[in-house]
């Protein structure tokens, strides 16, 4: 399953950070974050809740760059 989130960050490098990030939170079987849009995209693994699997995601997002915000 894909869904698509909104998020607020500074910089493409910081967006590359939190990219990254996303690929290594549990759960998470692809995510890619577009800078010009604004948007990230995140593929889940089978059997995931996609709710409790952001949660995760935001959390290591904050760890690499403390002012980013995605809208769950």
């Amino acid at each position: 399953m894909k869904k698509t989130y909104k998020i607020d960050v500074d910089c493409a490098n910081c967006a590359n950070k939190m990219e990254e990030a996303a690929k290594k939170t549990a759960g998470v079987k692809d995510a890619t974050v577009n800078f010009m849009t604004l948007k990230m995209i995140v593929e889940f693994e089978e059997s995931q809740d996609p709710k409790s699997v952001m949660q995760n995601v935001l959390k290591n997002c904050k760890k690499v760059e403390d002012d980013c915000e995605i809208y769950l």
